[in-house]
């Protein structure tokens, strides 16, 4: 089952912000999805400057029914639906299926379920979103131990000016908040849920 949460006042708010003329909204919507829209391009196996058509497409859909769209929080999936539809309409128009070299191809023979696939890019989206809530110093040391190269605790002890051994406590306590988040705990639950 597709996790899609409808309460997210979050989206609602930068939906209606940005149907108001909002930039700033515009762009954090853009942001936030960027990453969804090119990722449906990438399961249609588009080459990089078919899915910045189909992008670009997809993001004039939005600017010309943002105001048609009846449920703000489901916009997520709007826009699946909406990059899903530009993308067969250029496979379509150029009367290809897919005629990539194996080199170029995006696609992974080993791509998740769509629903599977969906529901992770929606849990990026909402992590994102939960670590900018977060207060600085969560960010902070969060930041340094999930980091690809993670940083040893003297390193983190040095840095952000911690007792080597207050840094458990405190990661325990950092991620207890990142977990708290409405959203996705939302998105955690059904995730979990969903594995049984």
């Amino acid at each position: 089952m597709i996790a899609t949460v409808r309460d997210d006042p979050t989206v609602v708010e930068l939906v209606e912000r940005a149907r108001d003329g909002d930039q700033a909204a515009w762009d954090a919507i853009v942001e936030r999805y960027a990453p969804l829209v090119w990722a449906v391009c990438r399961r249609y196996g588009l080459s990089g400057a078919d899915a910045e058509d189909v992008g670009a497409n997809v993001w004039l859909r939005l600017v010309e029914g943002l105001d048609t769209i009846r449920e703000p929080a489901a916009l997520a999936g709007w826009l699946k639906t909406t990059t899903g539809r530009e993308c067969l309409y250029l496979l379509r128009t150029k009367k290809r299926l897919v005629p990539v070299a194996d080199d170029e191809r995006i696609v992974d023979d080993t791509d998740e379920p769509s629903d599977e696939w969906l529901l992770v890019q929606e849990l990026h989206i909402a992590l994102r979103e939960a670590f900018r809530g977060l207060d600085e110093p969560c960010r902070q040391l969060l930041g340094r131990l999930f980091a690809d190269a993670p940083m040893p605790y003297k390193q983190i002890s040095v840095e952000l000016g911690m007792a080597p051994g207050g840094i458990g406590p405190s990661r325990q306590r950092c991620l207890e908040k990142l977990r708290a988040n409405p959203t996705l705990a939302a998105l955690l639950k059904e995730w979990t849920e969903g594995e049984r």
